[in-house]
């Protein structure tokens, strides 16, 4: 069967090519392990440190401030609990917002039930963050505020350095989570600002189950996984080499490519937009239509359920819903909820996002098949 169009690269990217490439010698010859102190060790040892030096570069921050771990979801979890624990003396007020991502949402949770406070930060009809509304929720007890670089869904941009100037002048850790940026936008922290950032390498054309989290010089975290002494001690366990010279030959070639590729990625985006615009009435754009990742398209279609939707063009595109069609009701995502979007257009919202491999040919076959599945279903009605 020919496979559908991909538009889901917010979901997860393929391996860009010269990231197989440097991982084959890792899979075929380079089996050593990096804490052995012979040949087979070193070999590999100097992989993992060559690929925290890429990490850094494309970061802006020096090498032994990038600890690698198993991905985003536990480079959050090390960030989140490890300030709360290590400063739960100073405190125990934690500021968030209600669009995070489950890895962040879910430890907050997590710690809500461990005595400390926790404040969801409501948003504004583009899906961002008031910089007032961190000010105004910041008390005497808060010691991290989380809040994501840009969101996976819409992909509106948030103000990261103005809330860190915030948290700064307080005493307070600043961490972003910055897996839906990498590659697409410059992300250096020094810029930002932040004290901690969290990577994921499978949004970065490298593999699924690596990560890496950028720790500012200075700042202490309580362990999240217990162990040997790899990573200095900062997270445990025999480093996943292979997936490591992955992540970071994806971060040397996204540093390289980035100004292309941001290019590429929104002209792709755009095309698919006016194209749907041309083809189809009652659309909706959600996010900010200015400060949005390049390659990320939110769009309602008024009069259709997405879940109807998606099952009609499952075999020729690959998108993701932002609503799910029960039984008894509509369960719209919790970013469009904390939006406000009207429940008439929630309920018809897909999400595209293009990539590096995404092509025009693609883009107006996406486009058409959308078109007609639209029409098909608003006249079945």
């Amino acid at each position: 069967m020919k496979q559908p169009v991909y538009l889901d690269y917010n979901a997860t990217t393929p391996h860009h090519p010269e990231v197989i490439k440097a991982m084959k010698p890792y899979l075929e010859k380079h089996f050593g392990n990096p804490s052995s102190s012979y040949v087979y060790g070193i070999q590999t040892k100097n992989a993992v440190e060559n690929s925290r030096l890429q990490v850094a570069a494309l970061l802006g921050c020096s090498a032994p401030e990038i600890t690698f771990t198993s991905g985003g979801t536990e480079s959050n979890n090390y960030a989140i609990k490890g300030i709360a624990f290590s400063k739960r003396h100073k405190g125990n007020h934690i500021i968030t917002s209600q669009i995070e991502h489950p890895a962040v949402i879910e430890v907050c949770r997590y710690l809500g039930k461990q005595g400390f406070k926790v404040t969801y930060l409501p948003v504004d009809e583009f899906g961002m963050v008031r910089v007032n509304d961190v000010a105004d929720a910041i008390t005497r007890e808060t010691i991290l505020i989380t809040i994501m670089h840009s969101n996976n869904e819409v992909g509106t941009i948030q103000p990261i350095k103005e809330i860190a100037k915030l948290a700064g002048k307080r005493g307070i850790v600043m961490h972003t989570d910055a897996a839906q940026s990498m590659g697409k936008i410059p992300v250096n922290v020094n810029d930002l600002g932040v004290d901690l950032l969290s990577v994921a390498g499978h949004k970065l054309y490298a593999p699924k189950g690596v990560g890496a989290i950028y720790i500012k010089d200075g700042i202490q975290l309580d362990k999240v996984i217990h162990g040997a002494g790899q990573e200095k001690g900062k997270r445990p366990g025999t480093e996943n080499v292979l997936e490591i010279v992955g992540l970071g030959k994806a971060c040397e070639i996204a540093k390289r490519d980035l100004t292309k590729s941001t290019e590429h990625l929104k002209t792709m985006r755009d095309k698919l937009y006016d194209a749907l615009k041309r083809y189809i009435d009652d659309i909706r754009l959600n996010g900010h239509h200015e400060k949005r990742l390049p390659n990320t398209l939110n769009i309602s279609f008024r009069d259709v359920l997405a879940g109807d939707l998606i099952n009609e063009i499952k075999d020729k595109l690959a998108v993701s819903a932002g609503a799910a069609c029960h039984s008894d009701h509509f369960e719209i995502s919790t970013v469009l909820k904390a939006m406000n979007i009207p429940i008439e257009w929630a309920k018809g919202t897909i999400r595209f996002s293009t990539g590096k491999m995404t092509k025009e040919t693609e883009i107006n076959k996406a486009a058409k098949t959308v078109a007609e599945a639209v029409t098909l279903l608003r006249k079945q009605g």
